[in-house]
């Protein structure tokens, strides 16, 4: 019959405990993991996560409020637009108050290069972070889709302006 030494017993001991942090670490890292990506907040009003009250206390009463569905628009133009902008749209859900989308129409001309160096390059075969995926619509220029930050960019007939800015809740 063998014996164990009580170095043995240390030795058992110290592994359990190594591999018991490590699969903590690992469950942390998962649920981390887990937790939807926060949303590319625009102008503090973050998609998913702000309120239709937050809107109106930093921007002001809109110029118009449109019924959309279970949603209501508040869209800021002419003399009430944003700053640096021609128009942005609130797309805001009529039972939480919470903003859906928001659509942003740029003032200056932004063109491609510029989109890609703010924001990032086009996404290589199997990423998806920190990058964008090309989509297309039917009958429309193509648009940029930054999964992880929640934004869609769409662009002009050019396809190569860019006509506006979707910010949406984040994709994990």
């Amino acid at each position: 019959m063998l014996r164990r030494h009580r170095k043995d017993e240390f030795w058992v001991g110290a592994w359990r405990a190594k591999m018991a942090f490590r699969m903590r670490a690992l469950a942390l890292g998962c649920l981390i993991f887990a937790l939807p990506a926060p949303a590319k907040p625009w102008n503090g009003i973050e998609p998913g996560a702000s309120l239709r009250a937050d809107v109106v206390k930093k921007f002001g009463e809109p110029s118009k409020i449109t019924p959309a569905g279970e949603q209501e628009v508040l869209t800021y133009l002419k003399d009430k637009a944003i700053r640096g902008t021609v128009q942005s749209q609130f797309r805001v859900e009529k039972v939480s108050g919470r903003v859906s989308r928001i659509d942003v129409f740029p003032e200056p001309i932004l063109d491609q290069d510029a989109i890609e160096k703010s924001f990032g390059a086009e996404c290589s075969p199997g990423e998806d972070d920190g990058c964008y995926l090309r989509r297309a619509q039917q009958n429309k220029p193509p648009y940029f889709l930054y999964s992880r930050l929640g934004l869609a960019i769409f662009f002009r007939e050019d396809g190569k302006t860019v006509q506006s800015f979707a910010f949406l809740p984040a994709k994990k």
